[in-house]
This record gives structure tokens, C-alpha cells and sequence, in this order.
């Protein structure tokens, strides 16, 4: 059986304003290497707030949440964004590129960020993460002159940049057309049964979801199925 990647235990949360309102409710789940996991539910459910927990980023909450099989609990700021940094790759609904650097050079950041390697060999690391994703040739250009489906791709090249062991997308479709949505599944898709990447992506996109390995549905905080 692969290697767990990921695994919430017990994860409760609570907004306090004024009264206390539970927005996630006894959270247990695993992610094991090479799952592409969708997490799908009505607006208001908790989806954003989970994956927001899961990619540590809120730390106040309840329970236990282990990446690498090792807890990210009381761990300071700086721990927990070294860990974002080297273990997890975001790609959101909207790209987030910035538009003063080249393709080549917003794929590179994160990389120049870690600090693991020089910057000639995150040149490299990021020509291969772009030629992965059929965009090699557009790596001098500026994002803007990108369309908006080759700009979610230099996003997911960039989320590859350090090898995550996980990659969450928020979205990551929401913007797009059908057609460069189904470019990005299929991306997904290669990425989960070719490299063994893990992926966890919360979408409202029924039918993306339904062509995922797993589907996570919330209702009102809880894990209904998955």
C-alpha cells in the first residue's frame, strides 16, 4: 500500500463572533501518494476552511494534522512555511502570476524561495516542469501575453517546482472553459498516475470531480462520504 502523505484526525473548528459557530466537525481522513482526491459540497459546507487547515495555514483548531507522518501542531510560523514551501504546491483559481517576470522566472520562485538548490538547477527543475506541461516554448514570455488556459498551466508548474509531496488546488477550474478545464484534469491525472503526485482539489465542478480516483463530499462541516 503507498505511503500516507496526509492524515486529519479528529479536526474540529470554531468561529468565535460573538457566539461560537462549529465549521468543522470531527474531521478524519488519510491521503496516501499518487491519490487525485476531489473534496466537493455545497458553498458555506467548510471546504475553503478545511483546506485552508490541511495546507497549514490556519493553525487554530482541534485535533491532529500530519504531513510526512509527522504532526504540524505548535510548530512555529517559520517551521510551518518551510513545510508549505517544500512539501505542498498550490494552485488556485486564479494564477497569480507576476506579470514583471517571465514564465521561466515565476515557475523558478519557489524554488529560489526553498533554497535547496542553486539557481542554475532551479532553471533546469523549472524548463523540465515546463516541458511537462507542453509550455516549454512560452518560458521567455510575460504572463500576459499567456491565454488563460496556458496561465493556470505555468501556475501548476510552479506548484511542481519543489516536489511536493501533496499539491492542493483551490478551484484551480473555476476559471476556465470547458476545454482548458478538461486540460487540466487531464494534467492532474498524468501527474497522479505517471510522477505517483498526490493531489487534493476542492471544486464545484461535478463532473471533474466525478472523474477523480476519490471524492471527499462535506455537508455543514462533516465528512458525509470519502
Amino acid at each position: 500500500m503507498s505511503p500516507i502523505v496526509l492524515e486529519a484526525r479528529h479536526i474540529h473548528k470554531s468561529f468565535h463572533d460573538p457566539i461560537t459557530i462549529p465549521v468543522l466537525k470531527d474531521i478524519n481522513f488519510q491521503l496516501r501518494e499518487s491519490e487525485f482526491v476531489s473534496v466537493i459540497g455545497k458553498s458555506g459546507c467548510g471546504k475553503s476552511t478545511l483546506l485552508y487547515i490541511l495546507s497549514t495555514m490556519d493553525t487554530d483548531f482541534e485535533g491532529d494534522l500530519l504531513i510526512n507522518n509527522e504532526s504540524v501542531v505548535g510548530k512555529g510560523d517559520a517551521e510551518l512555511a518551510l513545510i508549505r514551501n517544500k512539501h505542498i504546491g498550490f494552485v488556485f483559481q486564479f494564477h497569480y502570476l507576476l506579470n514583471e517576470f517571465s514564465v521561466l522566472q515565476n515557475v523558478m520562485l519557489p524554488g529560489l524561495k526553498l533554497g535547496e538548490y542553486t539557481a542554475a538547477e532551479v532553471e533546469h527543475r523549472a524548463y523540465e516542469k515546463l516541458r511537462i506541461l507542453g509550455i516549454q516554448n512560452e518560458a521567455l514570455k510575460k504572463p500576459n501575453q499567456l491565454s488563460g488556459g496556458q496561465k493556470q498551466r505555468v501556475a501548476i508548474a510552479r506548484a511542481l517546482i519543489n516536489d511536493p509531496l501533496l499539491i492542493m488546488g483551490d478551484e484551480p477550474t473555476g476559471n476556465l472553459d470547458k476545454k482548458n478545464s478538461a486540460i487540466v484534469f487531464d494534467i492532474f491525472k498524468e501527474l497522479a498516475s505517471t510522477y505517483k503526485q498526490t493531489l487534493l482539489i476542492v471544486t464545484h465542478d461535478n463532473e471533474f470531480a466525478a472523474n477523480t480516483q476519490r471524492i471527499i463530499e462535506m455537508e455543514d462541516g462533516k465528512i458525509i462520504n470519502g
